[in-house]
């Protein structure tokens, strides 16, 4: 099957079964998965031009939705980190979508880039998972009037957000997640990723947030921000018309569709699985990727 956009051809069933894998194991840790389709699309499919970044936007709108209706059907989505992680980063992708046309267009720039994203984040969830601390048991499922696992308590205001969560209250600075994720906004519309791979991260090493909490409000994010990101490069198109800008929507969905599959059973699974090895999955996957690209692999 022939993608004129991406200019490239690839058998109809492969997008699907490749974002399928990738985004069961990334959703259960609140990342959609886009991080690792961008590197599998310019490698071994050969997208590298500015639109790769556009239809990874494609993918993350198109796979999200099932995902973010797990956690909210199971009481784990956290509505005042979701909203502040919107309106932060949403104005970073639109500038991020900007750099990337304009001063990253160059493929082997663009993969310099993603590689110190990637090992970024990767040496940041390394560090996590080597503290003992981090491996307590997974939350169950919060069935039949069980308050275990339930977010609850939720509250937003100009100076802090916080929420209850297995017995425990949770409190962060709003002005910190306003700017970590306008900071992330950036890169993720840069790399294509609406920003869930690098601040759920965050959100779990530096601010100490449970990871079965994060997952839902970083999805939902990088959802709607990857709306803003497609319609900006759909946007931009005309005004460049000496590159691929614009998303290549046919690849795009094929891919969501895969990830669509891939996150639901993904959030489905994810209560029962213990938080290091979700950890460990993704920091594999991101550190790999990050050194494959800076040439030692």
């Amino acid at each position: 099957m022939y993608f004129p956009v991406a200019g490239i051809e690839v058998r109809p069933w492969l997008p699907p079964l490749i974002a399928f894998v990738i985004s069961f194991f990334t959703s259960m840790g609140g990342v959609s998965g886009a991080f690792l389709l961008l590197p599998f699309q310019m490698s071994f499919l050969g997208f590298v031009s500015p639109s790769v970044s556009a239809t990874n936007h494609i993918f993350n709108i198109v796979a999200i939705p099932s995902g973010v209706y797990r956690y909210i059907k199971e009481g784990r989505m956290v509505w005042p980190l979701t909203w502040a992680v919107i309106i932060g980063t949403l104005p970073g992708v639109l500038a991020g979508a900007v750099i990337r046309v304009k001063y990253l267009p160059d493929p082997t720039t663009f993969k310099r880039f993603a590689a110190v994203v990637l090992l970024y984040i990767g040496v940041r969830l390394l560090r996590d998972i080597l503290k003992k601390d981090q491996d307590r048991p997974p939350t169950r499922a919060p069935d039949q009037g069980q308050k275990g696992g339930i977010v609850s308590n939720a509250f937003f205001t100009v100076k802090s957000l916080g929420y209850t969560f297995e017995g425990r209250q949770y409190e962060v600075s709003t002005l910190t997640i306003m700017v970590l994720s306008l900071t992330v906004g950036i890169i993720g519309g840069v790399y294509g990723i609406g920003g869930g791979a690098i601040i759920a991260p965050f959100f779990v090493s530096f601010l100490g947030l449970p990871i079965y909490t994060v997952a839902g409000a970083t999805l939902m994010g990088t959802m709607i921000t990857s709306i803003a990101g497609v319609l900006f490069f759909q946007a931009m198109a005309p005004f460049v018309p000496n590159m691929a800008v614009a998303p290549d929507w046919g690849l795009g969905l094929l891919f969501g569709l895969g990830g669509f599959a891939g996150m639901y059973c993904g959030a489905r699974m994810q209560r029962f699985v213990p938080a290091r090895l979700i950890k460990s999955i993704l920091t594999f996957c991101i550190l790999f990727t990050g050194l494959r690209y800076l040439g030692l692999f």
